[in-house]
């Protein structure tokens, strides 16, 4: 049987997509691991930030609020953003907050919301409580869901091991046998531009970038439940609240080839150093590490749309650890461009996340 639509990826873009898809036509989903979301999407942040990011990632951010606030009963939930800087990083703390709309504090403002900061060194802070956490395991299952319910079949261990353009449509041979599809959607995150060699089609220059994540035991046995996000003046370091543990992440954005990431010990241990060169509370001791593969495209700008060489080809890649604050609009985005539906977004962002914009 022939699906309308052929997604490879399992991830935040993947499931997305096969769920806005799934009210167009028949839709098959291939993900290599056993697990839906097991690379980025199973390691990521999951913080709504609706500045955050470039111009059309932040347009995408803003029609994808509403979604995350109400669907399926919302996946929002308060956690508030703060910036903190040293007196020797005024101007970088002035970019930063301007970037992201947030308001200058006082330092002793900064303390009351996290008293673990060292009021020696913190001389900048900024703060907004528009940044909300995300909860990606409901989001990820919420697409699922909906695609199921409109018939859509989701494969795992169903890694691809060849592409080959078929009469109406194209035919992937996959560790589960044979799939066929009129519409194939690349999903496949950090592997994406590989999936469009093997389709016989240019690459777009996407890099995954590696982002390591520590988790720490609470510092110095606080309840950390109601902490902001706080993150080092240029992002070079950023801490959040998880479960009652504490993250905290060099912020890395080293170049890999796509892999099962894992967090670089080095990486890590200067990364922990920038954050308590900030804080009063020492880290004694680190969980557990991870990282995950943050993939962009040379101007880190979403790729949604048709192959400018081959229209039943489509991106949904470069997602660059945003897939989910923006996933509601991205792939509804996708879903029109591919049903012929004029998107909501205006002409101008269109253009600016098609992947044509990238084989001029």
């Amino acid at each position: 049987m022939t699906s309308d639509f052929l997604i490879i990826g399992g991830g935040i873009a993947g499931l997305s997509a096969a769920a806005r898809l799934s009210h167009l036509g028949s839709v098959t989903l291939l993900e290599a691991e056993e697990h839906l979301g097991f690379h980025a999407s199973g390691r990521s942040a999951a913080l709504f930030e609706p500045g955050y990011g470039a111009a059309p990632t932040v347009a995408l951010n803003q029609l994808s609020e509403e979604y995350h606030a109400s669907a399926n009963g919302g996946v929002l939930s308060p956690r508030g953003l703060m910036v903190v800087a040293r007196a020797d990083q005024a101007a970088q703390f002035e970019r930063d907050a301007a970037a992201q709309g947030l308001a200058p504090i006082t330092p002793e403002a900064a303390c009351e919301r996290l008293p673990i900061l060292d009021p020696a060194r913190l001389a900048f802070a900024a703060f907004t409580d528009a940044a909300r956490d995300i909860d990606s395991d409901r989001l990820l299952q919420n697409f699922a869901r909906e695609a199921r319910g409109n018939g859509a079949t989701i494969l795992t261990r169903a890694g691809v091991e060849g592409i080959a353009r078929a009469a109406g449509g194209w035919q992937v041979q996959t560790a589960q046998g044979v799939q066929s599809g009129r519409i194939l959607v690349n999903a496949a995150g950090a592997w994406a531009d590989r999936i469009a060699g093997m389709a016989g089609l240019a690459p777009i220059g996407l890099q995954p970038l590696r982002r390591s994540m520590a988790r720490l035991p609470a510092p110095g046995g606080h309840d950390v439940s109601a902490w902001p996000m706080i993150v080092g003046a240029g992002e070079t370091w950023y801490a959040k609240p998880d479960a009652g543990k504490w993250l905290v992440s060099p912020a890395d954005e080293d170049p890999v080839e796509p892999h099962d990431a894992w967090a670089d010990d080095m990486v890590l241990a200067e990364g922990l150093a920038r954050y308590e060169e900030m804080v009063t509370e020492p880290v004694t001791r680190v969980e557990i590490s991870w990282a995950g593969l943050r993939s962009f495209a040379p101007d880190r700008t979403l790729v949604i749309g048709p192959d400018p060489a081959e229209p039943a080809f489509a991106w949904f890649a470069g997602q660059g650890g945003q897939g989910f604050q923006s996933a509601p609009a991205a792939s509804r985005l996708l879903a029109d461009l591919l049903g012929g539906t004029p998107p909501e977004p205006d002409a101008d962002l269109v253009a600016a996340l098609t992947p044509g914009r990238l084989r001029r």
